[in-house]
């Protein structure tokens, strides 16, 4: 956007409820921690400064969102005290102020981008509270709109009048200032409440008295869902895979049985893509047009491209590159490797830590031997190989183009292309031996 934003996310909760040693905004919302998820709608937004406030020994948060800048509220009294820590950080930033919270991850871009747009307004408002409409607003802060249409008050529930309850305008939490004025307007809060905290809401009421506007948007409900508990985290859960889903769909994915399917945050789908039922896609995945991935498969980290087809049964761990029109089969597993154009593994293997090159054909129960107890080696199969079935490929050893892998074999040493390797002890046939063995076991048959 053209104005100059700057992003603070309060993430100072103990998270008490999450019944965790983990930081609340530390659990995972489709792969990503919540505070990630607010930060990337900040990045979204093309922010010059982020800062994140967090509590006293909370270091694996400041790893987590780093390189953003991150203060320490030390006392926790309230959203105004957290966002005052900010100041240092924010000095002589006159821009839009964004005050966000680190366990609210379901707030979209675009109603961001309409908030600060509100910001950005002829008559400068000195602040922009997102508000929305609940169907039952028990125990949110209402919205008071003055007879200007502008925001007279934040009133919380506890203290509204039973006309003031009757508004359905609720309260996020989430608000945009003007740079210029914030610390003016949060020196100004006090903290005479029950509780003795100091409220970012009264900034509505000390801005007003000041003369400066302030104004309210809208946006919906389900978006401003705070991740408290575990059973919030759920709920969080159910809200954004539905919203992955339907994007899915509407960029010209299909999902057989879309309430099956789990994304990531970070999944990509192309065109055409073909998703059957009950498939998870972990971090890192991106799947190009045409592709198909069959039921109760599970991938991470790989890349799909196009024309692949995966499945059913199969699982990608991070590093697999599956390429153009290849084939993963049933009980396949992959783990950083790549698999040439029209290269197969359909059945029972495991390639790990290998070049399956195009057009190979690896047959069932292949593995690559790929780990001695104390290092990876690598296993490269080269162009048009044929892999005969229950063979193990013991790295680091290469397979030339074209070569042949007899049943049963275990590859220690290179084969040169075109050539024909085999382990296979010689086979012996004793003629009758089955059925003289039957008979001895029945009783029916000389004893010896």
């Amino acid at each position: 956007m053209s104005q100059e934003i700057a992003v603070v996310v309060l993430a100072a909760g103990e998270g008490t409820r999450m019944r965790s040693s983990l930081p609340k905004v530390l659990h995972r919302l489709a792969g990503l921690p919540l505070v990630g998820h607010v930060l990337s709608s900040g990045r979204a937004l093309g922010v010059s400064r982020t800062v994140v406030v967090i509590g006293p020994a909370m270091d694996e948060v400041a790893a987590e969102v780093a390189p953003a800048t991150t203060v320490v509220q030390k006392e926790r009294l309230g959203t105004a005290h957290a966002l005052l820590q900010a100041r240092k950080a924010l000095e002589g930033f006159t821009g839009t102020v964004l005050v966000l919270y680190g366990d609210t991850p379901l707030i979209s871009v675009p109603t961001l981008e309409a908030l600060v747009r509100e910001r950005a307004a002829p008559d400068n408002p000195a602040l922009v509270a997102l508000g929305f409409d609940a169907d039952d607003p028990t125990g949110y802060g209402r919205h008071v709109v003055g007879d200007n249409g502008c925001l007279a008050d934040i009133i919380e529930h506890r203290d509204a009048t039973p006309a003031q309850r009757a508004i359905r305008r609720c309260n996020s939490g989430v608000m945009a200032f003007d740079g210029a004025v914030l610390f003016d307007i949060l020196d100004r809060i006090g903290n005479d409440n029950v509780r003795g905290e100091y409220y970012l809401t009264d900034a509505v009421r000390i801005a007003n008295a000041m003369g400066r506007i302030c104004r309210a948007v809208e946006g919906p409900e389900e978006e401003f869902l705070g991740v408290n508990s575990r059973v919030e985290l759920a709920r969080a859960e159910t809200l954004f895979q539905d919203r992955m889903r339907r994007k899915a769909l509407e960029d010209g994915a299909t999902l057989v049985a879309p309430e099956t399917v789990f994304f990531s945050w970070d999944t990509c789908l192309g065109r055409d893509v073909t998703v059957h039922p009950f498939v998870t896609f972990g971090p890192g995945v991106c799947v190009e047009d045409n592709a198909t991935i069959r039921s109760f498969c599970h991938l991470e980290g790989a890349r799909i491209a196009a024309g692949a087809e995966i499945g059913p049964y199969a699982r990608l761990r991070p590093g697999a590159e599956i390429g153009p029109n290849a084939r993963v089969g049933n009980f396949v597993e992959i783990k950083k490797s790549t698999l040439e154009e029209g290269a197969k593994v359909n059945h029972l293997s495991y390639i790990g830590d290998a070049r399956v090159g195009a057009g190979a054909n690896i047959g069932a129960g292949t593995i690559t031997c790929n780990y001695d107890g104390f290092g990876k080696y690598h296993t490269d199969i080269g162009r048009g190989t044929f892999v005969g079935s229950n063979s193990a490929l013991v790295a680091p050893v290469r397979i030339g183009d074209g070569a042949m892998i007899g049943a049963g074999s275990t590859i220690t040493r290179d084969v040169p292309g075109g050539a024909l390797a085999l382990t296979r002890a010689s086979q012996e046939t004793l003629d009758g031996w089955a059925t003289g063995f039957r008979e001895r076991r029945s009783g029916n048959g000389p004893r010896r």
